[in-house]
């Protein structure tokens, strides 16, 4: 009997061997193609992939949970993009916190450390929105959480040292997505990113515009900004007919006339944010006497007369919810134009939301992120443009954070950038960043960007949104 067992026993085990041996005899070998290795990550799929000279793009949907606390309450399906260049370099993961450009681009980390790019798309910008959209899953930790998801993806596929990175409001971003999961990235480069800690407190912003650039440029953009609320009823009647012409409504808004004094309101901001101080030879020289179209023209070409219609406001839904429910929204005074031309003052985040949407504000969630920055910063930089509005409620570091910075780049706007810097903190900036990127110790030495200025590659644009959106 036992002889019996021993030997059922033995053909058992000969068995299960030969069984596992035939498995992996008929296993798949691993993908080696990158597109084939990105495409085996499950929930990946392809949407197209375009050439470019060193490198191989791919435009990819990516299958994540509406609430990833309930990961099996419903999916949606999310775009990405990877600018592959090997899977030895550094990864640099990228969101502007708006959409995703489908075209090649590398941003100023990627450059400076000669890496591979991952960029997102934010959730419910559209494509990447949920259908039905359940607006309450739309906050800084569900997208964090996003980025976790697709950092676990891909870090199997590109197995060295990541940094995250964005301007403006990706910026913003990637600030929360370190402070959520701080363990992820080796390091952080948030661009221009604002931190409006206590939303009904912007003094800050009143104290830059008495001060940024000089008294003749801050006069003339005042000046145009006043003249265009008193010849309101000529140019309203411009508007008007630009409206009907390009089939633009006003109901999120509630109206033209409210349209057209947010636009005017944007004025003054919407310069500082874009331009720079040498552009101030743009700026009609005496409103006073300016011809109304010239008036217009201006405006137009600096805030957007066709922003506040429902048509413009309507690809940003998710940032103006954002803004009312989690990330604040600024508002600034006038003192230069009487209290009689203006009607309704800076409006708020809820004004450009369709009313279906409700909207609630949660002030903890600033204050948490501000005060873990200060406390927890590890391996992060912020840069900052001296004359950007957005700069003026920045975020700053406490007695806790280690090797992190903030520089203010001189003369710069909106777009300021690590190449920006006074030479000391360029140098610094850069070492940093390589030291962070895990790139060898020569290269951390030089505190020079790895690979060459591309000028079709390298976007050093500013992140082009209308004006009182960071």
């Amino acid at each position: 009997m036992r002889k019996a067992l021993r030997w059922l026993l033995a053909l058992t085990v000969l068995i299960g061997t030969l069984s596992t041996a035939g498995a992996a005899t008929a296993a798949e070998p691993e993908p080696t193609d990158i597109k084939d290795r990105l495409l085996s990550v499950p929930g990946m799929s392809l949407v197209q992939e375009k050439p470019y000279p060193g490198y191989r793009y791919f435009v990819l949907n990516y299958t994540q949970p509406v609430d990833h606390r309930h990961p099996s309450a419903g999916t949606f399906q999310q775009r990405i993009t990877v600018l592959h260049k090997d899977v030895s370099r550094p990864t640099v993961f990228y969101t502007g916190g708006y959409n995703v450009s489908t075209t090649p681009s590398r941003r100023e980390p990627t450059q400076i450390v000669d890496g591979n790019q991952v960029s997102m798309e934010y959730r419910y910008f559209t494509p990447s929105r949920p259908a039905p959209a359940d607006w309450s899953k739309l906050d800084i930790w569900q997208a964090a959480s996003d980025q976790h998801r697709i950092f676990t993806a891909l870090k199997k596929i590109y197995a060295g040292n990541w940094i995250s990175t964005g301007g403006s409001k990706g910026g913003m971003t990637a600030t929360y997505y370190e402070r959520f999961y701080p363990r992820d990235m080796d390091g952080v480069v948030a661009y221009v990113a604002p931190n409006d800690v206590v939303n009904d407190e912007d003094s800050a912003y009143d104290r830059f515009f008495a001060s940024v650039g000089t008294k003749e440029c801050r006069d003339r953009l005042n000046a145009v900004q006043r003249e265009a609320l008193v010849r309101r009823e000529p140019l309203e009647k411009k508007y008007e007919a630009y409206a009907a012409e390009n089939g633009y409504t006003f109901t999120t808004i509630g109206g033209l006339d409210r349209a057209y004094e947010a636009v005017v309101l944007d004025y003054v901001w919407g310069f500082w944010q874009y331009s720079l101080l040498s552009d101030c030879d743009t700026i009609p020289a005496n409103a006073a006497t300016a011809t109304d179209d010239e008036i217009w023209t201006s405006v137009d070409t600096i805030s957007g007369f066709s922003f506040y219609t429902d048509q413009g406001l309507e690809p940003y839904t998710p940032y103006y919810y954002q803004a009312g429910t989690q990330l604040g929204a600024p508002t600034i005074h006038f003192p230069h134009i009487e209290k009689k031309y203006i009607r309704y003052g800076y409006q708020p985040p809820r004004n450009f939301v369709p009313r279906d949407i409700s909207m609630r504000f949660q002030p903890r969630a600033m204050r948490d992120v501000d005060t873990w920055v200060k406390h927890h910063a590890h391996h992060m930089l912020f840069v900052y443009g001296q004359n950007d509005p957005w700069g003026a409620e920045r975020f700053r570091l406490g007695k806790g954070a280690e090797d992190s910075y903030v520089f203010t780049a001189p003369g710069l706007n909106h777009g300021a950038n690590v190449a920006g810097l006074t030479a000391d903190e360029k140098a610094l900036a850069t070492a940093r960043i390589l030291e962070w990127a895990g790139v060898s110790s020569t290269a951390v030495a030089r505190a020079k960007p790895l690979a060459a200025f591309d000028t079709k590659l390298d976007v050093r644009d500013v992140e082009r949104e209308p004006a009182l959106r960071p």
